[in-house]
This record gives structure tokens, C-alpha cells and sequence, in this order.
């Protein structure tokens, strides 16, 4: 499984692998069903400890996006189209949360943030 860890990152390796797996989860890149490595098998190839790997893929299936087969190994949850959707917009708005909270914080108004958030969105899409 190719993912890109990096130990320069301020976020912790256990949260890389879990987000790049659902991600790939998410994307349709995993599918229902798939074996995903040992945990012993990921963490040699990803050059991480057991426990790193341990705890990615407990987060992975504590929000239901892997499943654990004791004995067998964890798969690939089935998700459908709806609940992908929901997972998607919790991280989002986890991960917007603190933004937003620190741009009210610093007294910036809640049209002043759409407005920013409109332009980095028209951004991205004329980059497509």
C-alpha cells in the first residue's frame, strides 16, 4: 500500500495513515472488501512501530470505515454513498472547527470568512 508519511509533519504518523487510508477508503481507490495489510506487514513498509499502525487502524474502525475480522485481518468496510458523505463532512468539519474559531476569535465577521472561503473554492476550481 503506497502511502507518503513524513516525520516532518506536525501530525502525528497514526493520524497520516489513517487519513490517507480513508481517503483512499473514500475515493473509491480501496473498495468494500479489501484485505488491508497486517498491521506487522504495514508497519515494516511504512518503517513505523506495530503500535503507530495499531492505532491508525483502530481509529479506521471505530469510525467504521475498516472492519476487523479476528483471525483474519481488517477489511474494507461497506459504505454506502451516503454514509461516505457523512464521514466526509464530519472530518471537514472537524478540521474547520479550530479555523473558524480563530478567525472569529481575531474578530473577522462570518461574511468576511464565506467570502474567503468562496475565493479559495473559485481557486481551486479554475486549477481543474
Amino acid at each position: 500500500m503506497i502511502l507518503h508519511l513524513s516525520d516532518l509533519s506536525q501530525e502525528p504518523l497514526h493520524s497520516q495513515i489513517s487519513r490517507q487510508i480513508r481517503a483512499k477508503v473514500l475515493s473509491g481507490n480501496l473498495v468494500e472488501g479489501t484485505l488491508l495489510p497486517s498491521i506487522r506487514a504495514l508497519a515494516r513498509e511504512q518503517r513505523v512501530s506495530v503500535i503507530t499502525v495499531q492505532r491508525a487502524y483502530e481509529d479506521l474502525d471505530r469510525e467504521g470505515v475498516i472492519d476487523s475480522r479476528r483471525g483474519k485481518g481488517f477489511f474494507v468496510a461497506s459504505l454506502t454513498d451516503d454514509r461516505k458523505l457523512g464521514i466526509s463532512l464530519g472530518r471537514l468539519r472537524e478540521s474547520l472547527r479550530p479555523v473558524m474559531q480563530d478567525a472569529l476569535a481575531a474578530g473577522m465577521t462570518r461574511d468576511r470568512i464565506l467570502r474567503v472561503i468562496r475565493e479559495m473554492l473559485e481557486t481551486k476550481e479554475a486549477r481543474r
